[in-house]
């Protein structure tokens, strides 16, 4: 029988009132998110896309012209947005709110298969309102949770229909998320083929079936001979259905790539970040990348009464971390309930698929940085698991069952006081700065943008050192070396030895150095090899052969060296 026709497990897009519902999910999670998509708070992660897909436009290829050691997805998806919209912050942003609709609307249909429509909608709001407007960024990060998003609602319709399409889809966007994130791509192949494994070898939904047609539970062999094709001819076509979905990205990428002799350094940047990337940014299971003022901030300041009200409101990112912790017990019960035959394989086939999934996401949040951060972008899949908690109807134990009303009270008030911070946060944003890229509000005033706009010429070639390419994005300027930033302890001393000969040779006129950069670096990198920091070639080089002629800050009080070669007066 197909899974479609057991009622343990809903199906809304049959429905036109749950269609109706999503869309209008979709709908107001846009216009939500579109009130944060003007604040800035000059993150240095921002620029890294924003200025990539610059760069492309200039006519430059990703690794071939300048390095990047994530998959080129969002730079060239960026690109084109910009090519038809124009290049600006606020086109970028604007993208972002319609991928926060997409989560939401997701998070939407995902949940309510098992879960009532109330508590479905109350975590799709719980999305909108505070994943996204937690970091409202332009990054590969939001980009890559899209499709990993769309990888798995497709991957649960994969079970539900015997529709080539759905197989496909899925491992297309399964492709796409490794194209845009290698990490989480990673991940999320291992855990929805896990899951499928696991539905195929303990679930035997469809008794008699090989191992590879089982994967697929929604065919019978039946259905099949009926269709005039026999079970090993179906179980061929859904293999080679799933080969080309996760092939195509692929061949369409290396065929770029190879086109434009750019195939070699690809493949080298790709495989970087196993050598490097987590030397720096190995951090304890859920970081919270507090400086210690921060800390003191918001626990050392105030009545007893505030610092309760402050843990509350940050408490959230504390619960997140634990949720995909509670999908790995989850997972291991619903795999047990399978074997077992004691309740609907419909049912057990989702959770088995889904918390499969959301393990293997998390799995590449451990590996590569395990903050915070890397667990809101995730958000979207892993507020699933917060649905079945709030609705509660197949979570084991009566006591949880008992406690649930003040787990849930506790949900609503955390997450509720985390979102109006966020949205206060932004629509309260005091300045207005006025970019060539756009307009941004920002929390303090930033003289940086300003003094660089009056001095430089857009398009000039100048050097911001190590780590704020937002401003080469946002002033109309470029990097005269390969390089758009720069982390110590990450990036090798080979690749500072390059910077410094880039702006030798190119006898660059005008550097923007950050002097309080490594005051960051005990909180957002606290691994950073310390030899990393005692020695920095371009800051010496930068202290030997140019002068300040300015001492500017950012929004969040940086400060910057507006520097001058030496031969050259200071306006």
């Amino acid at each position: 029988m197909s899974q479609t026709s057991d009622p343990s497990v809903c199906a809304p897009e049959k429905l036109p009132w749950e269609r109706r519902i999503a869309l209008s999910v979709f709908v107001i999670s846009c216009a939500y998110l579109l009130l944060f998509r003007r604040y800035s708070t000059m993150d240095p992660d921002e620029g890294i896309v924003l200025q990539g897909a610059e760069r492309i436009l200039q006519g430059e290829v990703v690794y071939r012209d300048f390095f990047s050691f994530i998959t080129p997805g969002s730079y060239y998806f960026l690109a084109f947005l910009f090519k038809i919209f124009g290049s600006s912050i606020v086109v970028g942003r604007t993208a972002l709110a319609f991928f926060g609709g997409g989560y939401s609307g997701v998070s939407y249909l995902l949940a309510r298969r098992v879960c009532s429509r109330g508590s479905a909608l109350f975590v799709a709001g719980l999305v909108t309102a505070s994943c996204l407007p937690f970091r409202f960024l332009v990054l590969h990060n939001w980009d890559g949770t899209l499709w990993a998003c769309l990888a798995v609602y497709c991957a649960v319709r994969w079970l539900e229909s015997p529709k080539w399409i759905w197989p496909f889809a899925a491992a297309s966007f399964v492709s796409l998320t490794f194209l845009f994130e290698q990490s989480k791509g990673a991940g999320l192949a291992l855990g929805v083929g896990g899951g499928l494994l696991a539905i195929m070898i303990m679930g035997r939904v469809a008794p008699g079936f090989s191992p590879a047609r089982a994967v697929a539970p929604g065919f019978s062999p039946a259905r099949a001979v009926a269709a005039g094709s026999s079970p090993a001819h179906a179980d061929l076509k859904v293999g080679a259905t799933v080969a080309v979905g996760l092939a195509w990205p692929f061949m369409v990428t290396v065929a770029y790539f190879g086109a434009r002799h750019g195939l070699s350094p690809m493949l080298a940047d790709w495989f970087w970040p196993l050598q490097h990337y987590t030397v720096a940014n190995r951090v304890p299971y859920g970081y919270q990348n507090w400086s210690d003022s921060a800390r003191q901030m918001l626990f050392g300041t105030g009545s007893w009464a505030v610092r309760a009200v402050t843990v509350m409101t940050i408490s959230p990112c504390f619960l997140l971390p634990v949720l995909p912790l509670v999908a790995l017990g989850l997972l291991v019960y619903w795999i047990v309930r399978m074997r077992d035959k004691r309740t609907s394989q419909s049912k057990c086939a989702y959770y088995v698929l889904i918390n499969a999934a959301i393990a293997g996401l998390w799995l590449s949040v451990v590996i590569v940085r395990a903050d915070i951060i890397h667990f809101v972008y995730l958000g979207p899949l892993f507020y699933l698991v917060l649905a079945w908690i709030v609705d509660g109807r197949d979570i084991p134990g009566a006591v949880f069952k008992a406690v649930r009303p003040l787990v849930n009270g506790y949900v609503a008030v955390a997450f509720g006081a985390l979102s109006m911070a966020l949205l206060l946060r932004a629509v309260n944003a005091p300045y207005k700065e006025e970019t060539r890229r756009g307009g941004v509000t920002t929390p303090g005033q930033d003289t940086v943008i300003e003094y660089v706009q009056a001095h430089v010429a857009p398009g000039e070639k100048m050097l911001v050192y190590p780590y704020l390419p937002l401003y080469y994005y946002l002033t109309g300027t470029f990097s005269a070396t390969r390089y758009d930033y720069f982390q110590p302890g990450m990036h090798t001393a080979q690749q500072s030895q390059d910077i410094v000969s880039g702006i030798s040779s190119q006898r660059v006129r005008v550097v923007l150095f950050e002097s309080s950069f490594a005051d960051k670096i005990p909180s957002s990198w606290p691994g950073t090899p310390a030899k990393a920091i005692a020695s920095d070639p371009v800051a010496d080089y930068l202290l030997a052969n140019y002068r300040a002629c300015a001492v500017l800050r950012s929004t969040t009080g940086w400060r910057f060296l507006f520097m001058l070669r030496k031969d050259l007066a200071c306006p």
